[in-house]
């Protein structure tokens, strides 16, 4: 019910306009509602003709901001907007929507979200001569914080208590950290463990990622990733 019945689904019938969320002042007059069909198509064929052309963040990064700018609707413009980014990206190989939500980052710093996204004055009288640089230089920096942040907190879960090395997985570790490569043979020599805990423990570090398994049968062994 955030909306009436006749605005649900469909573009915007009629004029809006974009408030500063400080100072509730108007600072943007978005297109015309006559022109928001042909403009949203415009944009739609620049994305279908440019999926190879373009890196997949930069055509998204376009995406983002140039719905931000036509305000297709009456509301829910942004919360549309990124979503339109995220489906995009992840159709082009970079799905992020099991890794972060992008108001992990903009959340950071509103003001700054709609400072960069947003546009300021009459959009006829700028349509022309918008420069979308800084955006996308924010709009990549934000993917690329948030998958810096998902890394860090991979690697704080790989080593929390309930993935610890025990001193078996260590004894794995500093055999290579003198040797190229360890097999089977050499850890039976360093502990009374039975084969197949042994393949257990080996199994166990390379779900963490820390060895990686060569060779096949007989002749596995196992080196540092």
């Amino acid at each position: 019910n955030l909306l009436p019945e006749h605005q649900v689904g469909r573009f915007r019938r009629e004029p809006v306009v974009v408030h500063d969320p400080r100072s509730g002042e108007i600072i943007y007059l978005p297109p015309d509602y006559e022109d928001v069909e042909m403009l949203t198509e415009g944009l739609l064929d620049f994305v279908a003709q440019n999926r190879q052309a373009l890196d997949a963040v930069i055509l998204a990064g376009l995406l983002h901001k140039q719905m931000a700018i036509i305000h297709p609707f009456v509301d829910g413009n942004g919360r549309t907007a990124r979503l339109a980014a995220k489906l995009l990206l992840a159709d082009l190989g970079l799905n992020t929507f099991n890794l972060f939500s992008f108001e992990n980052y903009y959340n950071q710093d509103v003001t700054r979200y709609f400072q960069q996204v947003g546009i300021v004055g009459n959009y006829y009288d700028m349509a022309d001569s918008i420069d979308f640089t800084s955006w996308l230089e924010y709009f990549a920096g934000g993917i690329l914080d948030e998958l810096f942040r998902v890394q860090k907190e991979i690697e704080k879960s790989r080593m929390s208590p309930a993935v610890a090395l025990k001193p078996h997985h260590r004894q794995i570790l500093a055999w290579l950290d003198e040797h190229d490569y360890i097999t089977d043979r050499d850890y039976a020599q360093l502990t009374d463990r039975a084969k197949a805990t042994r393949t257990l423990d080996f199994n166990f570090l390379l779900k963490l990622g820390l060895i990686e398994r060569k060779g096949v049968g007989r002749g596995t062994y196992y080196r540092r990733s």
